[in-house]
């Protein structure tokens, strides 16, 4: 057993070592572990469990008036990324809208699988606009291959339990690999780094779709204001720097600059989860 358990520690430590180079659209050096088609591989699977518990639960929404709003706004979001972004035409376009009027939150997984919790959506009473920040964010950070680097993350954490492992000779804590790593990223923190390229690839994401770059700042102004109580898990994996408005802010002129007059982008047949 023993040594079964050290093979697979120096497969994960082999893992560790043998890093890839890539470059985020911002121009940043990113070194990962695990590559970004790794990434949207793992992270279907993860995504495909997360959504079929849900719907075991009856916890997707189907109500078409609101399908239809996330559809429209989103399309539009997956439009302008595809026209930046070629390599995203492959992606499978999907948005899950989860029935829980207690969480506020977001995602995106790599290869663009989406979910946005009807609480955020009520409790913060978004409109279209601030619906379109939200996800123009969170389509950033795969755009961005932020999840490949936040499985690397979880990898290394992983690498530690491996180790532990050995040292008691006891395998069931040694977790299994990119599997989990897809979804321990959904859980992770991001960096401030991370969060800066969102903001700033979304804001114009939305812009391009035709929705005001300042509902950017009214948005985290929502957020900061429903903070005041217990954190929304939104917040826990995405940090807000206490500037985040005003950066938004500053670049409000130069992001309508880009659709002065708001037309609206197609809509992209996104796919949504019932």
């Amino acid at each position: 057993m023993k040594r079964t358990l050290i093979r697979s520690a120096m497969i994960t430590a082999g893992i560790a070592v043998v890093t890839a180079c890539a470059t985020s659209p911002t121009g940043r050096t990113q070194l990962m572990v695990v590559s970004p088609d790794t990434a949207i591989s793992e992270s279907k699977q993860a995504y495909v469990s997360t959504v079929d518990e849900l719907d075991k639960n009856k916890k997707l929404v189907t109500d078409t008036k609101v399908t239809k709003r996330i559809r429209d706004i989103t399309g539009r979001l997956i439009t302008e990324a595809i026209a930046k972004y070629p390599k995203t035409t492959s992606w499978e376009w999907s948005v899950a809208i989860i029935d829980d009027p207690d969480t506020l939150n977001a995602w995106c997984m790599a290869g663009g699988r989406m979910a946005i919790y009807t609480g955020i959506i009520n409790k913060l009473n978004l409109t279209d606009d601030e619906i379109a920040q939200i996800m123009g964010h969170e389509i950033s950070h795969a755009l961005s291959n932020h999840t490949a680097e936040q499985m690397s993350r979880a990898m290394a954490i992983n690498a530690g339990l491996m180790a532990a492992a050995i040292a008691t000779d006891q395998n069931a804590y040694a977790l299994t690999g990119t599997a989990i790593a897809a979804k321990l990223a959904l859980e992770l923190p991001n960096s401030r780094t991370a969060e800066a390229e969102a903001d700033r690839i979304g804001i114009e994401l939305a812009a391009r779709a035709g929705y005001s770059p300042s509902a950017a700042v009214s948005l985290w102004n929502k957020m900061q204001s429903a903070s005041s109580g217990s954190t929304p898990e939104f917040l826990s994996t995405h940090p807000s720097p206490s500037n985040r408005s005003k950066t938004l802010e500053k670049l409000g002129p130069e992001m309508q600059a880009l659709n002065p007059t708001g037309k609206k982008s197609v809509v992209y047949p996104v796919t949504i989860m019932q």
